[in-house]
């Protein structure tokens, strides 16, 4: 089976304490917790998707945005791998909304809700709040985590931060 690639972002708002999830209200991943990103356009680059699609889902602007890693992503029986890369911001303006998309909300960093989001979020999550760069491939079968592997990440990709 060849597989073609499928680019998205997914941003993470952060403070000190707290982190801003989304809940997915349709579509894949409905009923999750998770980040707010998208497919990256073919007219855009990886951070103009990241920065749109986060504008779109909860109101907010992201004025920088700071790369973390790399996720990829096999569905058994799907010819398609998701490229997922991963954003947090501490720096945003605008108003924090609701969309048709996703339900905002704040959760503490101690009280991540792992039990509601996608199971390979605990593999990774810890890079993230660390502030470590991580690249890691998942291969699902329906929901469940079938492989995993996650590494450190050297380096940042040329041209993945605002």
């Amino acid at each position: 089976m060849t597989l073609s690639t499928r680019v998205y972002s997914l941003v993470f708002v952060r403070e000190a304490s707290r982190i801003l999830l989304g809940l997915k209200k349709r579509g894949f991943g409905e009923g999750k917790w998770n980040g707010f990103g998208g497919k990256v356009e073919p007219n855009e680059t990886v951070v103009e998707g990241a920065v749109r699609e986060l504008k779109e889902e909860c109101g907010l602007l992201a004025n920088s945005l700071k790369y973390k890693g790399v996720l990829k992503f096999q569905f058994k029986e799907d010819p398609t791998l998701l490229e997922v890369h991963v954003f947090d911001t501490y720096d945003v303006c605008g108003e924090l909304t609701e969309s048709d998309e996703m339900r905002p909300k704040w959760y503490n960093l101690q009280n991540i809700p792992f039990d509601k989001m996608w199971p390979d979020d605990a593999y990774w999550f810890p890079y993230m709040l660390r502030g470590e760069l991580f690249k890691g491939y998942f291969l699902y079968q329906g929901e469940k985590i079938l492989e995993q592997d996650i590494k450190p990440l050297t380096e940042v990709p040329e041209g993945m931060s605002l």
